[in-house]
């Protein structure tokens, strides 16, 4: 009887035994077989079936029935985000990660774009929230007043630059967080800065659009921007031809002719002396801090270099300007022959 009880009792032990060495190799296996660390996107409406069949896919994950186990007896309720899974994560510390929904924070890159619209595809490549959400509240006329905003000044809204945020976050988080870095990068240094040069932060961010568009060479900026304040300083026309692109809104446009110049446009800069009603682009930091330290100087012409190197030859008075022009029309000339 005691020899049978013996039995029984190590048969039990066994079995005990045998059941956790099965429990915790489906707890503590790493599922994932992916080589370098990779990122899981969870959607709003992902299951948790949808979420089992992205890690297979997108991470080269198996044996997840452990995690399965762990979502049928502890609960698992789906959360929108994005994770940062890698070889070395155990079933218990995946299931941990998204039960809890401690998503990893993303990289969001906000470009300097001509439109809105670009700028709404670009973010939207980014973050949950899809491209139609976000240009549809940007274009919402309503909400765009309650930022201060109309359709023409929304541009200088957007601060370019590279941001840590939550993959998971909505078109009006996304606006919410501009909003915040809009107010950081407009500190009291820089709109006194504005003030004494005489510009409100969104005629900055238009001016700055317009040296943007006039030259990518980065040194040449705070020269181009000086060149228009002293235009405007003395009510001469802006005469950019990047507003008339824009006014067109044909932004292929090589040469400025005479006819283009006849467009009636309040970005028609040729017509209609000051600034535009707002920015032609989304301005880059670069671009705006081109115009907030200025070059200082007694330029109020500029004329494409006969070098075609993509800066200018800048000029004082027209005579000048006319003998770097002809320059420039020789060379163009040459290059056509």
């Amino acid at each position: 009887m005691k020899k049978k009880t013996l039995l029984i009792s190590i048969g039990f032990i066994i079995i005990v035994t045998g059941l956790g060495t099965t429990v915790a190799s489906l707890l503590f296996n790493r599922p994932i077989h992916a080589r370098t660390p990779e990122f899981i996107y969870i959607d709003e409406d992902d299951s948790a079936d949808s979420v089992y069949l992205k890690m297979e896919r997108n991470l080269s994950a198996s044996n997840l029935t452990g995690f399965k186990l762990l979502a049928r007896f502890r609960g698992y309720t789906v959360h929108p985000g994005a994770y940062r899974m890698n070889a070395g994560l155990n079933t218990l510390q995946i299931y941990r990660m998204l039960r809890s929904g401690h998503q990893t924070p993303v990289k969001l890159v906000v470009p300097s774009v001509r439109t809105l619209g670009q700028l709404a595809r670009a973010v939207s490549r980014q973050i949950m929230a899809d491209s139609a959400s976000i240009a549809a509240l940007l274009s919402d006329s309503v909400y765009c007043d309650s930022l201060g905003y109309t359709a023409e000044t929304l541009p200088a809204f957007f601060i370019p630059n590279t941001y840590e945020v939550y993959w998971n976050m909505t078109a009006r988080a996304f606006v919410g967080r501009m909003q915040k870095e809009y107010n950081r990068f407009w500190n009291e240094s820089r709109l006194n800065k504005a003030k004494a040069i005489g510009l409100t932060p969104v005629e900055v961010s238009t001016l700055a659009s317009i040296v943007e568009e006039e030259t990518a060479n980065k040194a040449e900026k705070p020269q181009v921007a000086g060149l228009y304040l002293n235009r405007l300083r003395i009510g001469m026309p802006l005469q950019a031809d990047p507003t008339v692109k824009f006014a067109l809104q044909d932004f292929g446009l090589r040469r400025i002719l005479f006819k283009h110049l006849e467009v009636e446009s309040p970005y028609n800069t040729y017509k209609h002396a000051g600034l535009p009603p707002g920015p032609i682009r989304i301005p880059s930091v670069e671009g705006l801090e081109s115009v907030l330290n200025y070059s200082r100087h007694s330029y109020i012409y500029m004329c494409a270099k006969e070098d075609f190197s993509g800066t200018h030859n800048f000029a004082t008075t027209l005579s000048q300007h006319l003998a770097n022009a002809r320059r420039y029309q020789a060379a163009l000339n040459r290059l056509q022959k």
